[in-house]
């Protein structure tokens, strides 16, 4: 067991991509990671899937969800549900940083482009 204390979202390679992974494999996690990322105004991850479900909740600001074809607004107080394998992606469509925090079935979480490659993140670097 473990007390830590979280920090912010720090600004990644991904342009307009803030993240902290707040659990995971380095706290001794296997079956469970947490990740709080802030997506600046007009930025998107990269469309991606990933080998185990993922819950998002929004905390703040205004995203869109693209995922089979569709895209679905969302804000704060909404919780996405994403499947194991389902090809997504998030955008800020809002004019304030969109504040998510993303928990996932697995750690490390394996993330792969919509082809199935890998995806190369680079906080898992």
């Amino acid at each position: 067991m473990s007390v830590i204390e979280q920090r912010p979202p720090e600004p990644t390679a991904l342009e307009g991509v803030a993240h902290a992974t707040w659990a995971g494999q380095a706290q001794g996690l296997q079956q469970l990671s947490v990740w709080r990322q802030s997506l600046a105004p007009g930025a998107g991850t990269p469309p991606h899937q990933h080998d185990c479900d993922e819950v998002v909740i929004c905390l703040g600001g205004e995203g869109e969800l693209h995922a089979d074809g569709q895209r679905q607004r969302f804000g704060a107080h909404s919780t996405l549900i994403l499947p194991r394998g389902r090809v997504h992606q998030f955008v800020n469509v809002g004019a304030q940083p969109l504040e998510t925090l993303g928990i996932f079935g697995q750690s490390p979480v394996l993330t792969r482009q919509p082809n199935g490659a890998p995806l190369a993140l680079p906080w898992l670097s």
